[in-house]
């Protein structure tokens, strides 16, 4: 299966507007993806209109959050099921900052419908660290049994290595991510430490084009959630 577990949507301020659900899936299939991982920041409003199109497509759906914590940590959260979602956006929503976004400065936070009909616009700003920290993001993601995977760990910003400059031993990491610009081997080599987690690698595609760009390779024994976990937690550089 060639998952691409870090995608974001027209909800993302980030994003291009061309990042509606059906361009989505798309281009995944067009570049071969079996399984997507929709991961807007702070937010999961888009994800059931992202289940509808990719179920009509076949394609599988990791139902996820790029969140960012207190220490401006990003972070990939995934869930197995509605209920789950449900209880982490009521976190969310209770945790994000009420700063307004600017759309002129940041780009526009929209909730589209199946044919790109503007369902809701995200008034607060989505890229804002919430009033969390990282080791409770985690917990309440492992508590709502989700998968938890820190982001692009080899960027010099917005990662648990900027930001504090090593992985506490006591947190519960499923795999970590690096970015598509990350040489694995060589980033594994400086990093010794890290030999320990499994790695993925994901597009982190804010536009159509880089969708599928970068992917991991995942052998499931089926299409649940909990295979995917076991998967994911078997992923190496290999």
């Amino acid at each position: 299966m060639k998952a691409d577990l870090h995608v974001h949507t027209v909800l993302s301020p980030c994003a291009d507007l061309d990042m509606s659900p059906r361009a989505i899936v798309a281009a995944a299939r067009e570049r071969g993806i079996d399984a997507l991982g929709i991961t807007d920041h702070n937010s999961m409003k888009q994800l059931p209109v992202m289940r509808q199109v990719a179920g009509e497509a076949g394609m599988m759906l990791l139902q996820g959050v790029e969140v960012t914590t207190r220490e401006e940590v990003h972070c990939l959260a995934f869930f197995p099921g509605e209920t789950a979602v449900a209880t982490f956006q009521r976190f969310l929503d209770e945790r994000l900052p009420a700063i307004p976004n600017d759309p002129a400065r940041f780009g526009y936070q929209v909730v589209v419908d199946a044919d790109e009909r503007v369902l809701e616009e995200e008034p607060r700003l989505l890229v804002s660290a919430l009033d969390a920290g990282i080791d409770e993001v985690e917990r309440l993601v492992h508590l709502l049994e989700g998968i938890f995977i820190p982001a692009h760990v080899d960027k010099s910003r917005d990662s648990i290595l900027s930001q504090l400059g090593f992985i506490p031993p006591a947190l519960v990491c499923d795999a970590i991510e690096l970015s598509a610009r990350a040489n694995p081997a060589l980033f594994i080599a400086a990093n010794p430490l890290l030999h320990r987690y499994p790695v993925v690698r994901s597009s982190d595609a804010h536009y159509l084009p880089d969708v599928g760009k970068v992917f991991t390779r995942l052998t499931p024994v089926d299409r649940s959630f909990e295979a995917i976990r076991r998967a994911i937690r078997d992923a190496s550089l290999s």
